[in-house]
């Protein structure tokens, strides 16, 4: 996989003109870079650069004591070990490739492309003082967002494994609920079942599953409480799996049916085929060149062309190694979200679909499904919840 990644980064460098990308780490277990999970797979100690040139060059400079452990991953041509000082084996590296720019990770939009520290660049600046290279660094952003958004086909088999394995999980909680049960018994009972599979939550275990039932409830990326599920409640759980290293993030929406019903209200129902409609117009419209934006309007001016309130987030994110994998996203033009609503969808892309909409009285409609962009357009990955699920 991470051969895979450092061909497709070897690629990417030639399509964006950039001579080479440098990822400088140190300390890698307390201070983690995002994108090692991309070209290494390992932590380093000492100051540390691994390297990556548009020719296919492949550099690691590392301490002495990381050698041997850098040499296994057999990732990297050229290893070169220093005991007393980086900087030399470092601008003895830039001498020899002499590259026109070198792309480093700072961003002020994407998270996954910001992974290098402010003191960390201080000491770039330092090294290079007084030579040629000092003003030649530039933003790794658009290397990474490329590398990190497209999945090869090895990346899209671990996301749908981590997928199927969502949806049993998610098949077997409903014969689990039951009005009585608690928010926090109904994520203890799934979290049991991820221990059963030895796989690991998309995110932290305290809120996946996020469980949400009722009018009252604590919103989107709380904590599943003590709140009591009632007949007459509109229940969602928000959840996802890591296996394999990649990510699966899946909503889904059931409706407790009060003594007597046999079907949910019209207003639940509304809001729910509202919902379902907003994803199945974004997903017809999505395709390559698209930009975010233009997707996370179809889904928002249809919600509140029904007389709903604007949902508070992007309509979805992209996933894959992370629930929330940086780069493009399908969002509104708010400051908050910077230049990421406003980037070219790209083919074999991993997004979410995930809008959401208050049924007053009753709780929250949401799901979330997950998509792979194609060359015209995209297809599920998920199965959609197209019905709410009555309990």
């Amino acid at each position: 996989m991470l051969r895979e990644k450092i061909k497709q980064a070897t690629q990417i460098l030639g399509e964006k003109n950039v001579d080479m990308w440098l990822t400088f780490v140190r300390e890698t277990e307390a201070v983690y870079d995002p994108c090692l999970d991309l070209i290494l797979g390992t932590n380093c100690t000492w100051q540390s650069a691994f390297i990556i040139t548009r020719c296919g060059k492949t550099i690691a400079i590392v301490g002495s004591l990381d050698h041997e452990r850098i040499h296994i991953t057999e990732l990297y041509q050229d290893i070169r070990k220093y005991i007393g000082s980086f900087k030399e084996e470092f601008v003895s590296v830039l001498n020899e490739h002499n590259p026109r720019n070198i792309a480093i990770n700072i961003s002020k939009s994407d998270y996954i492309s910001d992974g290098l520290t402010h003191g960390m660049y201080q000491l770039l600046k330092e090294y290079t003082a007084n030579t040629a290279y000092h003003d030649r660094f530039i933003s790794s952003q658009e290397i990474v967002s490329a590398l990190r958004g497209r999945k090869t086909a090895s990346e899209i088999s671990r996301i749908k494994d981590a997928i199927h394995l969502t949806e049993n999980i998610y098949a077997q909680v409903s014969a689990f609920m039951q009005p009585g049960k608690s928010e926090r018994d109904v994520a203890k009972y799934i979290l049991g079942l991820v221990k059963q599979n030895m796989v690991i939550t998309a995110w932290e275990e305290n809120s996946c599953p996020a469980v949400f039932t009722g009018p009252d409830t604590a919103g989107a990326h709380a904590d599943p409480t003590d709140r009591k599920i009632k007949k007459g409640h509109v229940l969602n759980i928000d959840f996802g799996v890591k296996k394999d290293e990649y990510c699966s993030d899946i909503q889904r929406t059931w409706y407790f049916l009060k003594d007597g019903e046999t079907q949910a209200p019209a207003e639940v129902q509304k809001g729910f085929n509202t919902i379902i409609e907003a994803v199945q117009m974004a997903k017809d419209v999505i395709k390559p060149g698209k930009l975010g934006w233009e997707i996370d309007a179809v889904a928002r001016d249809h919600i509140v062309s029904k007389g709903y309130p604007e949902y508070p987030h992007g309509l979805g994110h992209q996933v894959g190694r992370s629930t929330h994998d940086g780069a493009g996203l399908l969002g509104p033009r708010w400051e908050r979200y910077r230049n990421t609503p406003y980037l070219p969808i790209e083919v074999d892309q991993v997004f979410t679909i995930e809008p959401r909409l208050p049924i007053e009285g009753y709780g929250v409609a949401t799901v979330e499904e997950m998509i792979v962009v194609t060359k015209d357009g995209c297809e599920w990955l998920s199965h959609p919840q197209k019905e709410i699920f009555l309990l």
